[in-house]
């Protein structure tokens, strides 16, 4: 998913919801303008004042974005035509304003001003109309001058088909697709090498003919996956059958987009939201505790309050805030520790009664305690509320070709893994669970993980 997509589509919402508020104050002074009022005099001053008429025009704009959502007017997808689009928003800012004589109706009020519904109405065509001209423009122009939130794609393809979709992303270089390279035939070793390889990195992968071998795909579909880049490719007949992906079209030619998880879009913006609110707030309550925590630590040994540990988050290194429960250099003392590792089913080190571990330590890892700094880390978006665990980069060099799953999204404070047995749980049960939680995504699955986590924070005796 395009970034520029992403931000756009984002923005729409709060733009939609401007432009209701200002049609129904513009129809209201217009109303009560000399113009107006010369031709229709005003008779309702006092029983619609200003103040109230403007608490019914925030109600009504909500109720439109409402109806906006439900009519698929915020749905992401490649291309949408203009004059489509602008049916779409008369339908439904129409639906709008037909819930609303219907509420009036039912209650049995009598709206002081048909006049100003009338206007309303078709001042919020306009206006919610040229709003998102505004923002197609403005996209346009940042994506095509200044390659905001573009991607590099590699296509793979040399028949008609291929031709098509190539003069489609020369033609509209708005689309955001800029073409690094063109393979003319399924090539898989010169494909993966390139990918590896190049100076410029590769986002997506288009197989733009549908005539090329299964097994050779599903070798690059795989590829991809584990480097994170996306892929893309026209169907057969069969093939438009395919679950869990996105349908797009260049010029008439369909093109399917594998989805490595359900969390792109609106989900990831909504996901994105939750962090940042959830994460402010977190911070905001906890801050006493967090002065009495950093007390009591620089009181048992010698050292920093926090420690900054290197982690990975969807290829990018950043630096993890835990509240330090070890003793200083205690990273460095780790190698000669490698002996006692009590898990020797995968990567990870874990080691019960660490002697790297303070006193206080011990009560912060126990409560989970010492993680709660990483809200900063979620705050800056390096991490997520919910998520897999942070993975180390000395731990990632040792993972498995299915185990780089886990690397898809951002990692969390905590997750499946966490509120289903923790560090007892052996590795591959871990990456399992991950990968359940990646494919299958919900909002609710989110709060039920949370939720989970605060009943286990007083239960779970595996924390060392």
């Amino acid at each position: 998913m395009k970034r520029s997509k992403l931000i756009f589509s984002a923005l729409l919402v709060p733009v939609d919801f401007l432009m209701f508020v200002l049609a129904g104050i513009s129809a209201y002074f217009l109303r009560v303008s000399p113009l107006v009022a010369k031709w229709r005099p005003v008779l309702f001053s006092l029983n619609l004042p200003f103040e109230k008429y403007s608490f019914f025009v925030l109600a009504v704009s909500f109720l439109g974005v409402l109806v906006f959502v439900v009519s698929g007017l915020y749905n992401i997808s490649v291309q949408k035509k203009l004059f489509k689009e602008f049916l779409q928003i008369i339908v439904a800012i129409s639906a709008t304003l037909l819930m609303v004589i219907l509420y009036i109706f039912f209650n049995q009020a009598l709206f002081d001003s048909r006049f100003i519904l009338l206007v309303a109405w078709i001042l919020s065509i306009i206006f919610v109309g040229f709003g998102r001209f505004f923002i197609k423009k403005l996209q346009r122009f940042m994506v095509g001058k200044y390659n905001f939130g573009t991607k590099n794609v590699a296509i793979i393809g040399e028949d008609k088909l291929s031709n098509k979709v190539i003069e489609e992303i020369k033609k509209n270089p708005d689309l955001g697709y800029r073409i690094i390279k063109i393979f003319f035939e399924l090539k898989i070793g010169e494909i993966k090498n390139f990918l590896l390889n190049n100076e410029l990195q590769i986002d997506e992968v288009i197989l733009a003919s549908p005539d090329y071998d299964r097994v050779g795909v599903l070798e690059l579909l795989n590829f991809c996956e584990e480097q994170r880049i996306d892929f893309k490719f026209v169907p057969n007949l069969f093939q438009t059958h395919t679950a869990n992906v996105e349908l797009n079209t260049f010029d008439g030619v369909p093109l399917i987009e594998i989805k490595r998880t359900p969390l792109d879009g609106w989900g990831r913006i909504l996901k994105r939201w939750v962090d940042i609110f959830g994460s402010v707030f977190g911070l905001i309550v906890l801050s006493p505790l967090f002065l009495i925590i950093a007390i009591v630590i620089k009181l048992d040994s010698e050292g920093t309050v926090f420690v900054k540990l290197k982690r990975i988050s969807q290829k990018q290194e950043f630096g993890l805030y835990k509240f330090r429960s070890m003793i200083k250099n205690a990273e460095a003392l780790k190698k000669d520790l490698m002996d006692k590792n009590e898990r020797g089913d995968g990567p990870l080190f874990k080691m019960k009664n660490d002697p790297r571990v303070t006193k206080i330590g011990k009560v912060l890892r126990k409560t989970r305690i010492d993680e709660l700094p990483q809200l900063i880390n979620v705050l800056k978006g390096e991490m997520s509320l919910i998520g897999p665990r942070p993975h180390q980069p000395d731990e990632i060099a040792k993972y498995e070709k299915h185990h780089k799953k886990v690397l898809l999204v951002k990692p969390g404070i905590t997750g499946m893994a966490q509120i289903s047995g923790s560090s007892d749980l052996p590795f591959e049960e871990e990456v399992k669970l991950d990968t359940y939680y990646i494919e299958n995504w919900t909002l609710l699955k989110d709060i039920y993980i949370l939720i989970k986590t605060i009943i286990f924070a007083f239960k779970d005796k595996s924390a060392c």
